[in-house]
């Protein structure tokens, strides 16, 4: 997304603090509005240094705003005022009752009121564009236009007490009017079902993933467990386009589901409901993992499929039980095969089939359900600890335990076998991120949870480092407004307070993330914690790090910069300066997947930098590497295309010199 030429300081030739990513309400009660604006990187300060205003309902008119507006200022005007009258949005003649809308972002998403409201029908200037209209009536609800280097937007109501419950797509209707958001982030992970995209370009998508902020794909694996020439070609294709767009690409295990077929071949090793029926249960076939031979025949065929691609690491996926509706449900209740079955039998004198018979205290509920949370956590123990044998021989390979989380939900555990404080302490004698699952009973909660759950799980570990969120943006089964799944603004406010709150944030599914929300997604992602204007300089700071829209050279912290693309300069976590350089390097990492530590320029064709990367780390550079010293010591440049250069996991210090003449990507 390129910076247009009126926005924010970022380009040399912007020097007032109000171009600074800014915004004030115009009014003692802010409302919602801070979480709205705040939710793309916007921060609230005094209207003296802001651009972005919010008139709140009733705002006096006043004869300065027309030329505020020209020279500059973006004013947001909330339903009926003499200052929204003054830009030509007045009462009209009677009145509508409004409870679902039509936005142009995505018109085919209902949009629903849980609340309707009785408002006048306005009348709006004929310059302006309306964006959300009444759905029955027609009548608009969100309109605007430019005027002059700035930009004018009504909405015909409050956005409501979260700041999303009315008009979701309010911030893409900004951006259309002008405002690019401060920030971008390109941390986040996604989660991929090839179903979705059997006969898709390739290229296209691994582009568009990209630019969303995606730096992770998470392929369902599953369906490529068994060697297939048509899906392994495909899969090699999916693998070969994301890494040239500098995407490392995970191997998605669901566990115990293997796949299709292997459940086909092997009707003796599938896992029994409590009704002793087959555990096909929704799209997931189980199988018995505690039988031996099961368990040496997926793992056989698990290194396998490590090895006939070329992943970046594994993602061990929600390895417990079934179901969400735990004990009570016996069609669904696992794990009920044999071997399990004698296995508690032997520890504690009776058959747990027994507790969906003659016995049904909860004394024996209770003993048999500890088990079974203690089954899926040996399980989670043994299979980690596999594949780090697989590891040993694949050391690029990063590794991923997605885990439900039972902090919010606390029947989890009896539900489906998940312990979080059980598993955790795995973190202090393995290698992994654990990547914590929003269960499906609190979807409908707000972003703020996010931050709660941080501090409940870091209270659990001392690796708190390794602790990363999942979201899933599907279509809710409670009853939510205005969408059934998350979008627009709760979207962004979701995405927003988790990239405060965690290293990582992961998203499910990739097909499931609307196209009107791709281009706002990555500033979303993005934390920061400051940013100011000190004389020339642009002062910013982050937590994990952050890209800012830039055009040109760029000096940080008084050293030039080569870690930028053509629009975007990336920095580091921590406070860092920016101002501009008298010319842009050649050589520059224009993409980079890991998490960086410093950089610099060590010569005209020659850039160095320190990093840490829980997977193999990937440099898209300006130029086609020639030689590259990996902590002192020169290495063959691995490449996944001409500039696109593949480098070790962990934390290191490259140095890479570029071939001379040589062109490179955009």
């Amino acid at each position: 997304m390129r910076l247009r030429a009126s926005l924010f300081l970022l380009l040399p030739v912007l020097a007032s603090g109000a171009d600074l990513p800014y915004f004030c309400v115009l009014s003692s009660d802010a409302g919602a509005w801070p979480e709205v604006l705040t939710s793309i990187g916007l921060q609230r300060q005094p209207a003296a240094v802001a651009r972005v205003f919010v008139a709140r309902t009733g705002a006096s008119a006043s004869a300065e705003w027309p030329s505020r507006v020209e020279r500059g200022a973006i004013l947001i005007l909330e339903a009926e005022s003499s200052l929204a009258e003054m830009f030509g949005f007045r009462r009209g003649g009677d009145n509508v009752r409004v409870q679902s809308l039509i936005d142009i972002h995505q018109p085919k998403v209902p949009l629903i009121w849980e609340k309707g409201l009785e408002l006048p029908r306005f009348l709006i200037p004929a310059e302006a564009k309306i964006f959300a209209k009444e759905r029955w009536t027609g009548a608009p609800m969100l309109a605007g236009f430019r005027r002059g280097g700035g930009a004018v937007l009504w909405a015909a109501a409050p956005p409501g007490e979260k700041g999303y419950e009315r008009f979701p797509y309010l911030l893409q209707a900004l951006t259309n009017l002008g405002l690019d958001p401060p920030f971008r982030s390109f941390r986040l992970w996604a989660f991929f079902d090839d179903a979705y995209r059997a006969r898709v370009d390739l290229e296209y998508f691994a582009a568009r993933w990209r630019r969303a902020g995606i730096s992770g794909l998470h392929v369902a694996a599953w369906h490529f467990f068994e060697p297939d020439g048509e899906r392994d070609a495909y899969l090699k294709r999916l693998i070969e386009a994301c890494h040239r767009e500098g995407i490392v690409v995970y191997a998605w295990l669901e566990l115990p589901h293997v796949s299709d077929k292997f459940w086909h071949d092997h009707p003796e090793w599938r896992e029994k409901t409590a009704v002793l029926q087959d555990a096909q249960l929704d799209w997931r076939k189980l199988m018995n993992l505690a039988n031996r031979g099961c368990f040496r025949a997926v793992l056989r065929g698990t290194g396998e499929l490590l090895e006939r691609f070329d992943w970046d690491g594994v993602n061990l996926a929600e390895l417990y039980f079934e179901s969400l509706e735990g004990i009570g449900n016996p069609s669904r209740f696992t794990p009920m095969n044999d071997d399990v079955r004698a296995e508690f039998r032997t520890a504690a004198g009776f058959d747990p089939i027994e507790l969906f018979r003659s016995r049904r205290d909860a004394a024996a509920q209770r003993q048999f359900l500890d088990f079974r949370s203690d089954l899926a956590r040996r399980m989670q123990t043994e299979w980690i600890g596999a594949l780090e044998g697989i590891r040993a021989l694949r050391p690029e390979l990063d590794l991923v335990l997605t885990h439900v989380d039972d902090r919010f939900d606390g029947g989890m555990r009896d539900a489906i076998g998940a312990d979080a404080a059980g598993a955790l302490p795995l973190l202090e004698q393995h290698n992994f991120t654990f990547l914590i699952e929003d269960p499906a009973t609190v979807w409908h909660l707000g972003p703020q949870r996010y931050t709660e759950l941080a501090d409940r799980y870091r209270a659990l570990t001392t690796r708190r480092e390794k602790l990363a969120i999942d979201l899933n943006i599907v279509e809710r089964y409670q009853n939510v407004y205005p969408t059934k799944q998350q979008t627009g603004i709760e979207l962004f406010q979701l995405v927003h307070r988790a990239s405060e709150s965690f290293e990582r944030v992961a998203l499910y599914f990739e097909n499931s993330l609307m196209p009107a929300d791709l281009a706002l997604v990555p500033s979303a992602a993005a934390a920061v914690t400051r940013v100011e204007r000190i004389g020339r300089k642009l002062v910013v700071e982050s937590p994990h790090g952050v890209g800012i829209p830039w055009r040109g050279g760029a000096i940080v912290d008084g050293e030039h910069w080569p870690v930028a693309d053509a629009d975007t300069v990336w920095v580091p976590g921590g406070p860092h300066a920016i101002e501009p350089a008298a010319q842009e390097m050649r050589l520059r990492i224009l993409r980079f997947n890991g998490t960086i530590r410093a950089a610099r320029v060590a010569g005209p064709e020659r850039v160095e930098i320190s990093y840490t990367a829980s997977s193999r780390a990937i440099a898209v550079m300006s130029l086609p590497p020639a030689q590259v010293v990996v902590d002192g010591v020169e290495t063959s440049p691995v490449l996944a295309g001409p500039a696109t250069l593949m480098l070790p996991r962990g934390q290191h210090l490259v140095a890479i010199e570029a071939r001379l003449g040589q062109g490179g990507p955009n």
